[in-house]
């Protein structure tokens, strides 16, 4: 049984101390609750496949190019943008954060399955969410269109509410100090 290569699926960026590409990905792992800089990278490079492949295509010429075109067109379509008339030149226009917007993490949290992202995060990765019946434990998993209505709880749903915060007035607290010197007085007659 031959098993399979392991390899990055992320490219680092060239520079890797560039202080104004690190302050960019830490605003977006604050908004899009990511473990790490890693994970932005592995959706720059979703991003730049995509790019490149188009890029290629339109540069190119032959019989088989509209053919490679419409496979692009319809996996993008399925993942990313939900447009009926797509070109070339729109999946060129596409940013990061029309990546980030379909992560599962991010799905869940927009579905109101979780109060935040982070909350969402640990959700998916303790397996309470599922996808079409299936337990997904990667936040990072692209959810396809036709799967988002079908996020569900698996298993059973978790609870979410607060417990009722006890507020303390000022009959509490009078009662307080009034039992507070009740047993003062017990300790000194004994």
């Amino acid at each position: 049984m031959a098993l399979k290569k392991l390899r990055k699926s992320y490219e680092k960026p060239k520079k890797l101390w560039e202080k104004s590409r690190i302050e960019g990905e830490r605003k977006l792992k604050d908004e899009y609750g990511l473990k790490n800089a890693r994970e932005v990278w592995k959706m720059q490079t979703i991003l730049r496949k995509i790019r490149r492949e188009a890029r290629r295509l339109l540069s190119s010429k032959g019989t088989d190019v509209e053919e490679r075109t419409q496979k692009l067109i319809k996996r993008v379509n399925r993942f990313l943008v939900k447009k009926e008339n797509l070109t070339l030149d729109d999946l060129l226009s596409l940013s990061i954060r029309d990546v980030m917007e379909r992560r599962l993490q991010t799905v869940v949290y927009k579905k109101h399955l979780a109060k935040s992202v982070r909350q969402a995060r640990q959700f998916i990765a303790h397996g309470h969410i599922a996808v079409d019946g299936v337990k997904i434990s990667s936040p990072s998993y692209l959810v396809k269109f036709e799967q988002e209505g079908k996020i569900e709880w698996y298993g059973h749903a978790i609870q979410m509410d607060a417990p009722a915060e006890i507020k303390k007035t000022e009959e509490n607290l009078g009662a307080g100090i009034a039992d507070a010197k009740e047993i003062k007085e017990e300790k000194a007659d004994n």
